[in-house]
């Protein structure tokens, strides 16, 4: 089980470490005591707190989607270049970026500053974890 110092929990869950620290005392997260004196988390209770408190954006009753992999963010960035354009989307510390037609983003009214959700579906994932 990974154990992980509160800086990091709070990296992961886009809080500051303030409030894991405040969550520690509130008792949503247990805190122990790694070798160095530092308190840690178990990775395996903040996965469980970051999806409980994971909100998926209200979705109208006529759309459906078998997208699972949902962003919800603030568009940081748009460039349009003839016929395409880059969309930076930040989703708490995840930058998303999609390439989509110039069209696109002309229909949709994208602009820095602007609420969005970026949905992915692939068939291929890589999955990578340090060693």
């Amino acid at each position: 089980m990974a154990l992980l110092r509160v800086s990091q929990a709070a990296t992961f869950l886009g809080v500051s470490d303030d409030t894991v620290r405040r969550w520690i005392t509130a008792g949503r997260l247990t805190a122990r005591t790694d070798e160095t004196g530092r308190a840690v988390v178990s990775g395996t209770e903040l996965a469980e707190l970051a999806r409980a408190e994971a909100v998926l954006p209200p979705q109208p009753e006529s759309y459906g989607s078998s997208a699972r992999n949902r962003f919800v963010g603030l568009v940081t960035r748009v460039v349009v270049d003839g016929v395409m354009a880059q969309v930076d989307i930040q989703a708490g510390p995840h930058r998303v970026v999609s390439l989509m037609s110039r069209e696109s983003v002309e229909e949709l009214g994208l602009e820095p500053g602007d609420v969005a959700t970026a949905s992915v579906k692939a068939t291929q994932v890589v999955v990578e974890v340090p060693r």
